[in-house]
């Protein structure tokens, strides 16, 4: 921050903070939260940082200067936001750690108003098929609103900046912040219990993606001679998943399928993988990829931009074709090393860094 002005204008950050979890992306609203602890953490001397808040949002913040709700629900808000019409916002500097945010006509230069939000993946673009209708066709809106009025749109990889780029006229508008893992994510001391109340198999791998994508992940459970767990699965698909293991060449018996569970939860069982697979190529911030390496979990992932990005020297990134035999190496052979490597990467990210960016970007701008 040495160097950087916000003298010239408001001293008072207001970040977007929208948590009602049945709407929002658990990972989203919880790097929201976290995002807004490290703006906190890290104001420069003079700047405070505000919430704005759904009616009835109480976010679990603390050292906010003030938490403001808009006066309308979540549903209402994000229709209302969508048209344009963000009555009561005001201006100064606004941040959303999404595209839900008042991207409305303002005036940077004259009144230093600023509005700048973060898009955490292109799924309602790359895989539409993975979101309802309505949620497709939301955030198509919003980005279109984005590219009219925002000062600055924030993705977390390269990869998602240079491909944001071919489906918008932002230009230099687009800026890579990173993420990071939830924070305080660590392997619980009750690990092995949990574990075992969630029937974990004594050796597997866990594999994190969708669709036809799972099955290299499945044969690469084959290739260890272990179990695979497949996390965050939506519901109603596993008859779809364990015709893919049986495909791949996985036994029914040796193929698991969990929905998304909590940090300690999920933890344990990352904690006690032999490694962490991640087969989807989209334009997406790898949540559990950086959770695997936080805990020093070999990493194998598939060759994407993204992950050539996050995960880089962290682990190993392959070609589909190639992905059975680097599970193979990696729960092998490798482990140690691989281990060792991730949370050397896994260091690289954190919410104090990403938040000290932000502020950068405001001052800047």
């Amino acid at each position: 921050m040495r160097g950087l002005n916000l003298s010239a204008m408001s001293a008072r950050l207001r970040v977007v903070l929208d948590q009602v979890v049945q709407v929002v992306d658990p990972d989203q609203a919880a790097a929201a939260l976290d995002l807004a602890r490290g703006l906190v953490t890290t104001a420069p001397a003079g700047c405070t940082v505000e919430a704005l808040v759904p009616a009835g949002g109480h976010p679990s913040v603390d050292g906010l200067a003030a938490v403001r709700p808009v006066g309308l629900a979540r549903r209402e808000l994000a229709a209302s936001w969508q048209l344009g019409i963000a009555p009561g916002v005001g201006g100064g500097m606004i941040h959303a750690p999404s595209l839900l945010a008042p991207l409305v006509r303002h005036d940077r230069v004259h009144d230093h108003d600023q509005t700048t939000v973060t898009l955490w993946c292109l799924d309602a673009w790359e895989a539409p098929e993975t979101m309802s209708k309505t949620s497709v066709a939301w955030h198509r809106a919003m980005l279109k609103r984005a590219v009219k009025h925002a000062d600055a749109v924030v993705v977390p990889t390269h990869s998602i900046a240079r491909r944001l780029g071919e489906l918008s006229r932002l230009g230099d508008r687009i800026q890579v912040i990173a993420g990071a893992a939830p924070s305080g994510f660590a392997i619980p001391t009750d690990a092995a219990e949990r574990r075992a109340a969630t029937a974990m198999p004594e050796r597997y791998v866990v594999v994190t993606g969708t669709g036809d994508a799972l099955a290299e992940g499945f044969r690469g459970a084959v290739a260890a001679d272990a179990h695979a767990v497949v996390l965050d699965a939506a519901e109603g698909v596993e008859p779809a998943i364990a015709d893919i293991a049986a495909a791949a060449g996985l036994p029914e018996q040796r193929a698991h399928v969990r929905g998304r569970l909590a940090d300690a939860d999920r933890a344990a069982i990352l904690a006690g993988a032999a490694a962490y697979v991640a087969v989807s190529p989209l334009a997406s911030w790898p949540w559990r990829a950086l959770e695997a390496m936080t805990l020093g979990v070999p990493v194998v992932a598939v060759d994407s931009g993204t992950h050539h990005d996050v995960v880089a020297d962290g682990g190993m990134v392959v070609r589909p074709s190639d992905l059975a035999d680097g599970v193979a190496e990696a729960s092998g052979g490798s482990a140690r090393r691989l281990s060792v490597l991730a949370q050397d990467r896994s260091r690289a990210f954190s919410w104090a860094g990403s938040a000290e960016r932000i502020w950068a970007l405001h001052a800047e701008l």
